[in-house]
């Protein structure tokens, strides 16, 4: 009976596999014959999957009328943990989708690995200046950029340009 029951899992399990597959096949089908597709497409380390996720969580970049809007529903706004004269840390509130938080992450990890202008911004900004930020923190920072930088890049249509998006940084123009 155990074999049964452990065979007709298995198969089970498979036919969800090739129900997803073939989802996942026609949303990206989908997707790809937007201009918002092709908008994102320009940013390097930002691949076809991941644009159609980021798509799938979030809808249309175009809905939201200020990138704030997006940090609060990917839940990576700040909050601070303080009562009467106590004042506690700053922390992400987490009040938000789970999924696109994931996603901004596993996505971040390798753009700091192999976009030079978001690793010059995690390796010589945000950890080795004066107030700097630990690791992951500096991870969760880029995230709310990439976010921001996603929906300029949607709703304006306009590349992606690294000289742009270094424009907010002077300082690390200048000892480049």
């Amino acid at each position: 009976m155990a074999r049964i029951e452990i065979t007709t899992l298995v198969r089970h399990y498979r036919q969800l596999e090739k129900e997803i597959d073939a989802l996942t096949d026609q949303l990206t089908k989908l997707v790809e014959n937007s201009v918002e597709y092709e908008m994102l497409q320009t940013v390097p380390g930002l691949g076809g999957t991941t644009i159609v996720e980021l798509l799938a969580e979030i809808g249309s970049f175009s809905h939201c009328q200020h990138p704030r809007q997006l940090l609060k529903l990917a839940g990576l706004t700040i909050r601070e943990n303080s009562s009467g004269q106590h004042k506690g840390q700053k922390r992400i509130s987490k009040r938000g989708r789970r999924r696109l938080r994931a996603i901004l992450f596993r996505v971040m990890m390798p753009m700091i690995r192999h976009n030079e202008a978001f690793k010059k911004l995690h390796t010589t900004y945000y950890t080795t200046r004066s107030t700097n930020l630990y690791e992951k923190t500096s991870v969760i920072v880029l995230c709310g950029k990439l976010l921001k930088i996603l929906h300029t890049i949607s709703t304006k249509h306009v590349p992606f340009d690294v000289e742009r998006m270094m424009w907010d940084f002077p300082k690390l123009e200048e000892a480049s």
